[in-house]
């Protein structure tokens, strides 16, 4: 079986009395800083310290808010750049007679003479397709509960919600774009 041993701390010394530690006693901050002398120097040093400490940090502030300026400026000139490259090739595509071709096709249906087209209607997948709603009725129904009572009970309630869920029907993405209309 193997041996524990206590922590050396609350080992006991070898005469076997437990090991106390002593008394601490308050610090006494004037006989602390009654040892502490000032010389010329020090005072002179010190002073320069804090002199510094007055010059400097305004203008290190005015170097931390110029680089800050420089970068924002930099990722400005960044993008700028990266759009003009993006119109560049943009300008280019539209030099190329074969693109306005297929752009004047897609987007304006235009066609060569003698060419037939044919566009196809609802041509939605089943899913997307608009069902078919039931005929609205002429006749006047009365409700089965206080409408009152219901409004009421429904504004509370939202107002005691503790999460709110979005509501994104009929929001598009903002990433996609949108679908030509014929």
């Amino acid at each position: 079986m193997a041996k524990t041993t206590a922590p050396p701390s609350r080992s006991p010394r070898a005469d076997g009395t437990p090991r106390r530690r002593p008394p601490r006693r308050p610090v006494d901050v004037r006989e602390w800083l009654g040892g502490v002398r000032l010389s010329g120097f020090m005072v002179i040093m010190l002073g320069l310290v804090v002199l510094a400490a007055f010059v400097l940090v305004p203008t290190i502030g005015t170097y931390v808010d110029q680089r800050q300026r420089i970068a924002a400026l930099e990722t400005a000139v960044r993008l700028s750049r990266e759009e003009v490259a993006e119109l560049e090739s943009q300008r280019d595509r539209w030099r190329d007679p074969a693109y306005i071709t297929t752009q004047a096709r897609e987007r304006l249906y235009y066609v060569r003479p003698g060419e037939v087209v044919y566009l196809v209607d609802n041509d939605l997948p089943p899913e997307l397709a608009p069902q078919e709603q039931e005929p609205v009725s002429d006749e006047v129904e009365q409700t089965r509960t206080d409408w009152m009572s219901q409004l009421v009970r429904s504004v509370t309630e939202s107002g005691l919600a503790q999460t709110v869920a979005p509501v994104t029907i009929g929001v598009p993405d903002p990433g996609s774009t949108p679908a030509p209309t014929p």
